[in-house]
C-alpha cells in the first residue's frame, strides 16, 4: 500500500511539473518582443586612461609639458532589443554609447599648472546584431548567455594621423552569463560578459569593457 502511494505521489509531481513547464513556455511566447535599456561598467577604460601618476618637478621653469589630467568616465548606456523565436532563442539588435572625457593640462618644469582647457573627449558607439540563447526559463528567473557582432564608431575631439576625428573598428559583445529577474511584462537583468572593440592592434579602443551590466526590460 505504502509503495503504491509512493507511486501516485510521483505520478502526480511529474504531471504537475510537465503542466508547470508547459504554462512556462506558454507564457514565454504569449510576448514574443522584448526590449531593455541597462548600464555598463567602463573598469577597462578607467585603467587604461586616468590621471598621470609623475607630473615633472625637477626642470627649469621655462620647460613646459602638457598632461591629461581629471578624467571622467560616463560608463556605457545601452538599448538592445530582442525577438523570440523559441523558448530558447531569440535573436535582435544593440545599439551601446559611452564616452571618456579630460582635460589638458600644461605644466612647467616645477610642476606648476599654467594652462587648463577641458572640452577634450572620445566616444565609442557600438551598433551589432545579438544574439541569447536561454537555458533556464521560469517567470520568475531566466539564465542565458549570448553573443553579438557589429561595428564600433570611435570619434571625438582627437585626430589621426590623416587628421580625421572618426574611426571605423569591429566589435564583438560577449554575455558568458545573465539573470533576468521577475520575468513577466516588466523585470530587470544583471549581464557578465565583456565588450571588444578594435581596428588593429595599435588601435585598441575596447578590451572586455562592460564586464558588469544591469538593465530593465519589459516584454511586449
Amino acid at each position: 500500500m505504502n509503495h503504491r502511494r509512493t507511486f501516485f505521489l510521483l505520478l502526480l509531481l511529474c504531471a504537475c511539473t510537465i503542466a508547470g513547464l508547459a504554462e512556462t513556455k506558454w507564457d514565454h511566447l504569449t510576448w514574443r518582443n522584448e526590449i531593455r535599456l541597462g548600464w555598463g561598467d567602463q573598469l577597462f577604460e578607467s585603467l587604461m586612461w586616468h590621471n598621470p601618476t609623475n607630473i615633472t618637478t625637477t626642470m627649469p621653469e621655462s620647460y613646459q609639458q602638457t598632461y591629461h589630467e581629471n578624467y571622467r568616465h560616463h560608463q556605457h548606456i545601452w538599448l538592445e532589443y530582442q525577438y523570440r523565436f523559441k523558448h530558447w532563442f531569440s535573436l535582435g539588435g544593440m545599439i551601446d554609447m559611452s564616452e571618456v572625457g579630460w582635460d589638458d593640462v600644461t605644466r612647467n618644469g616645477r610642476g606648476v599648472e599654467l594652462s587648463r582647457g577641458g572640452g577634450h573627449h572620445f566616444y565609442n558607439v557600438v551598433l551589432m546584431p545579438t544574439i541569447r540563447f536561454t537555458y533556464l526559463y521560469h517567470p520568475n528567473v531566466n539564465l542565458y548567455s549570448g553573443i553579438g557582432i557589429g561595428m564600433d564608431i570611435n570619434g571625438g575631439t582627437e585626430t589621426n594621423a590623416k587628421g580625421q576625428h572618426t574611426e571605423y573598428g569591429a566589435a564583438v559583445n560577449i554575455t558568458v552569463i545573465g539573470v533576468a529577474a521577475n520575468y513577466k511584462r516588466w523585470f530587470w537583468t544583471v549581464d557578465f560578459g565583456g565588450m571588444y572593440a578594435l581596428k588593429n592592434a595599435n588601435a585598441i579602443y575596447m578590451a572586455s569593457s562592460r564586464i558588469i551590466n544591469v538593465g530593465l526590460g519589459a516584454r511586449f
